[in-house]
């Protein structure tokens, strides 16, 4: 009697603790699922797997990276937002999970409220880049060459609502031009088909393009935000370029199915922040940028409704439809 007295008082003051000295108690009971709607090598697979170690060592559980490709991300978001919410399934997506229910009709989840944030990781811009054999050194020189041949240029994107997709949007619909859209299935498949001629440019982060760049296979022509990129220091912003209005921020998210307890969620964000701090400077070097305020389920969700919001109000304005 006095042992089960003991410990239903254990339990009792376990329930009573603060959720922060509950999350620290969570551990996971087998490995934790990291669904990437990309394929191998891309720039959210590359970061995924950088917070492999970390996780562990702060979990005691390793973090497997799973690659489901398809239909601009959906296909691996769809996956998780019905996992069951325990924390061994969770969600590393890109700018394309803001964009999805702009581009993709009947989606069959909803990415702001079916999913509970773990932390918006980092923020990227996205560099406009061209094979080295076209005829432009400067985006005033793409652009006069893509209306003298409208719709002969293709455009390498990540796939359907991807970033690339989007950020592509925003170039033809501000400069007024028109291009073929070609869509792979990540950064570094395409990456490689503007290498190889298959497509003349695209509009990748720098972690998919900046070993292209730097061989001199690919021409950085513009970035996509109003900020100099200390690895391309010689590549310039929209409005030095001549387009202010060719702006897209690129940004990766870890997210779990929405119904996933506090605690839980606590410590796969500390987790995922440790392992952040961690590799800092492998970021920096791939052109990603950290920045605070996005850790908590709360400041996740409101980030993603205000994505959601811009996403389809430009695509809408571009007379983009979901299809």
């Amino acid at each position: 009697m006095m042992l089960r007295r003991r410990a239903l008082v254990a339990a009792t003051a376990t329930l009573a603790l603060p959720a922060a000295a509950r999350a620290q108690a969570w551990r996971p009971s087998r490995p934790i699922r990291a669904i990437v709607p990309f394929t191998a090598g891309g720039p959210t697979d590359v970061l995924t797997r950088m917070m492999s170690d970390p996780v562990q060592a702060a979990l005691g559980q390793p973090l497997v990276v799973e690659n489901r490709t398809g239909a601009g991300g959906s296909i691996g978001a769809d996956l998780v937002a019905k996992a069951a919410p325990d924390g061994h399934t969770i969600l590393v997506n890109d700018s394309a999970h803001g964009v999805a229910p702009a581009l993709i009709a009947r989606l069959p989840y909803d990415p702001v409220t079916d999913f509970a944030g773990i932390g918006v990781l980092v923020f990227a811009p996205l560099i406009l880049s061209v094979n080295a054999r076209v005829p432009a050194n400067n985006l005033q020189e793409l652009l006069a060459l893509m209306r003298a041949q409208p719709g002969r240029l293709n455009m390498a994107t990540t796939g359907v609502g991807g970033p690339v997709h989007i950020a592509a949007e925003i170039l033809r619909t501000t400069a007024g031009v028109q291009m073929e859209m070609v869509h792979y299935r990540g950064g570094a498949p395409a990456a490689l088909a503007v290498v190889g001629g298959e497509a003349q440019m695209t509009i990748l982060s720098a972690s998919a393009s900046l070993e292209h760049i730097r061989a001199g296979t690919m021409k950085a022509i513009a970035l996509t935000v109003e900020r100099r990129n200390a690895l391309l220091p010689e590549v310039p912003t929209p409005s030095e370029a001549g387009l202010p209005g060719f702006v897209f921020e690129n940004w990766r998210v870890a997210a779990a199915p929405a119904a996933t307890p506090a605690p839980i969620l606590a410590a796969l964000s500390a987790a995922f922040q440790a392992g952040l701090a961690q590799n800092r400077e492998r970021l920096a070097a791939l052109g990603e940028e950290l920045r605070p305020g996005f850790d908590t389920p709360e400041a996740v969700r409101a980030f993603l409704r205000g994505q959601v919001d811009q996403s389809v109000a430009v695509l809408r304005a571009a007379g983009v439809r979901p299809e």
